[in-house]
């Protein structure tokens, strides 16, 4: 019997749990780096994720809880894996491609659940998934199919997911995609502010128990109202 077993076949991550068993606080990061947001866009929400990597950071029971994992499209990429905030390397995004938001959505949801089942195995407490879209444009797949995965899953309370609008996103398909949560608008590029408001709100509750009650901080300083 051949007892090697290759990398590909570990689920990520799970070599961890022995070394941090702190319960996971799971956040999916879904980027829009299609064309339409270079230049001073992709350069602030580069700028933003280094402020939410270091503001985790800060936190050392959130750095050890917090995952981060990032997908972005234009086209879809896995820019990461799930792994905890200390060892989180945001990396340089550029812009280019198209909108391929409901191909992003799909997988990054899949994902999502693929983790889930990881903590179960490996007898993992976790929080509730965040699954976080940021878009300035207009889906250039078909989002139907991704707007009730979401539907479904949510009504499952297996995430929440939040959707945040940049110059000209397409508002109403964004509202569509979620009833539970509708869209915000960005502030004119503050990608910092917001971070730091994602950074703040999941330190919060990865300080609590699982299934406690939370309440997000209000959103100021980056959203339109």
């Amino acid at each position: 019997m051949d007892d090697y077993i290759s990398f590909e076949q570990i689920p990520f991550g799970t070599e961890d749990f022995a070394l941090n068993p702190e319960r996971r606080c799971p956040c999916m990061l879904l980027l829009d780096t299609s064309g339409s947001m270079s230049g001073h866009s992709i350069e602030q929400l580069n700028v933003g994720l280094t402020a939410f990597k270091d503001d985790l950071m800060k936190d050392s029971l959130a750095s050890k809880r917090v995952e981060v994992s990032i997908i972005t499209f234009g086209p879809v990429n896995i820019e990461c894996q799930f792994q905890t905030a200390d060892n989180f390397i945001p990396q340089k995004l550029s812009a280019n491609g198209d909108t391929p938001i409901g191909a992003a959505i799909t997988l990054g949801i899949d994902m999502v659940l693929q983790r889930i089942k990881v903590y179960k195995e490996n007898g993992v407490g976790y929080y509730k998934p965040w699954v976080i879209l940021v878009t300035d444009g207009a889906p250039t797949d078909n989002w139907s199919e991704a707007a009730q995965i979401i539907k479904e899953n949510e009504e499952k309370n297996q995430l929440a997911f939040f959707s945040i609008a940049v110059d000209n996103a397409d508002m109403d398909m964004l509202s569509k995609l979620s009833s539970v949560r509708p869209p915000l608008r960005l502030r004119e590029h503050s990608f910092k502010e917001f971070f730091l408001w994602v950074s703040g709100s999941i330190k919060d509750v990865s300080r609590k128990n699982p299934g406690e009650h939370n309440k997000l901080l209000p959103p100021s300083g980056w959203a339109e109202i």
